[in-house]
């Protein structure tokens, strides 16, 4: 089983379909830990989103999903151009191979373009919003679940790369001095990606601790 993710919404099944959306992931594949049901409050007033914690889980390599039809590429080409087009943003979008931090079932939808970094936003914000939404889209178009990320112009493999490099050199600081280091909040799929990396380091290990959006890596020395 994997590193667990939260995801909040108005209702338990919407905080629980928001998380399948955004992991790319049908329900049968995640297990579900109701970490708050939510409520309405009084009149409407000081009420709480529920908040849920999927862990996704890890099919035996028999089992492992296969990759992704050229059919299902191009639909989800096409969804993304067309929210792009209803956007008003003049772009193209390239299919390019999963990084390495991703299943080999995985793709990649590319967007190329000038000015486009409205579309990343504050942390990558707005680029998984956009994501969020093409998988759904596609989803409902396909009647499946397939697993892909949209990038812009390689921002998540460059985002990727520095975060592998600031995962190892702060574990080597922690190696020689033995004290925790604790990373700046990062959303799930970038604490994954520090999780990865770190797995098989033979002196340090790594701990997710906070909640939320607050929710960071830990790395400390075996």
């Amino acid at each position: 089983m994997s590193e667990a993710n939260e995801f909040s919404g108005k209702t338990v099944d919407e905080a629980i379909d928001k998380g399948l959306a955004t992991l790319g992931l049908a329900r049968d594949a995640v297990a579900i830990e109701i970490v708050r049901e939510g409520s309405r409050g009084l009149l409407g007033l000081g009420g709480e989103d529920a908040l849920v914690r999927l862990s996704r889980l890890v099919p035996p390599a028999s089992e492992a999903e296969p990759a992704p039809t050229v059919d299902a590429r191009a639909v989800a080409r096409e969804v993304l151009e067309t929210l792009l087009r209803g956007m008003g943003i003049p772009a193209r979008v390239d299919i390019a191979p999963p990084p390495p931090s991703e299943s080999r079932a995985a793709f990649v939808l590319d967007i190329i373009g000038d000015d486009l970094g409205v579309l990343i936003g504050r942390r990558g914000e707005t680029l998984r919003d956009l994501e969020y939404l093409a998988r759904l889209l596609v989803a409902q178009k396909t009647g499946k679940t397939i697993h892909f990320n949209v990038d812009v112009e390689g921002y998540r493999t460059r985002r990727e790369r520095v975060l592998r490099e600031l995962a190892k050199r702060m574990a080597a600081r922690v190696q020689v001095n033995g004290q925790p280091i604790t990373l700046e909040a990062m959303p799930p799929h970038e604490r994954r990606i520090v999780h990865l990396t770190l797995h098989d380091h033979p002196h340090v290990r790594t701990n997710s601790i906070g909640e939320g959006d607050h929710r960071r890596v830990m790395i400390l020395r075996k």
